[in-house]
């Protein structure tokens, strides 16, 4: 019974999470900013503003797929987003600027995570073959090294969490101080920020549920060699 309660509770959560941003982003992307500027205007005004004349730019494809490159340093907005009018436009193309920030002034969560890059790819190829064979073998040793590897998966998702609440953040003073929304909204701007920073929490909770599992796994296994 607490294995099927288990896996509801990681089931639900990612899910949970993803239809509180779809419903939030599509509310508020019907909801045009009073400064009626595009998303990419957003973020050119934003990025001037803290004199990354340097960062570019790029229309991308796909919903929701906006993110920031850093070595390319370019902010890559999707089509609904790049030119898009609304709140939920200006809210996340700030948010990405807001990694572009970050990147300029070598904010220390944002290099921590880029530097566990490798290893959270690693990770994440690698884990599950070796924990995999650990159980169906009934080898803890392989067990382990299929736990350790994930631990750096999870480090990844778990520092995750202040790069991008500290972008939210900094997206809220930016669009605040360039004049992109009116103090009336700030809450609606809000609520797109918080409703993406979910998925993220999200990810983070399932990761650490299933690597404290995992442990739990291997303790017993070792108890009954």
């Amino acid at each position: 019974m607490l294995f099927l309660v288990y896996f509801a509770i990681i089931i639900i959560i990612p899910l949970w999470a993803q239809m509180k941003v779809k419903s939030a982003y599509k509310k508020y992307s019907q909801v045009a900013s009073s400064s009626q500027m595009r998303g990419a205007e957003v973020a050119r005004k934003i990025l001037d503003e803290n004199g990354l004349y340097h960062v570019g730019i790029e229309e991308t494809r796909g919903h929701l797929s906006d993110h920031y490159d850093p070595r390319s340093k370019t902010v890559r907005l999707s089509s609904n987003n790049y030119h898009g009018h609304s709140v939920a436009a200006a809210a996340i193309a700030a948010h990405e600027v807001g990694h572009a920030i970050q990147d300029a002034e070598n904010y220390s969560f944002l290099r921590f995570r880029h530097a566990l890059v490798p290893v959270a790819s690693l990770g994440s190829n690698l884990s599950w073959v070796l924990i995999m064979i650990g159980i169906f073998a009934n080898l803890s040793g392989m067990l382990l090294a299929g736990i350790i590897f994930m631990a750096g998966a999870v480090v990844f998702q778990v520092i995750t969490l202040p790069v991008e609440f500290n972008a939210s953040s900094r997206a809220m003073e930016q669009v605040v101080s360039a004049g992109v929304i009116r103090n009336d909204e700030e809450r609606e701007t809000r609520k797109v920020l918080n409703a993406a920073a979910l998925t993220y929490v999200a990810a983070a909770a399932v990761a650490v549920l299933e690597l404290v599992r995992l442990v739990l796994i291997y303790t017993g296994m070792t108890r009954d060699e």
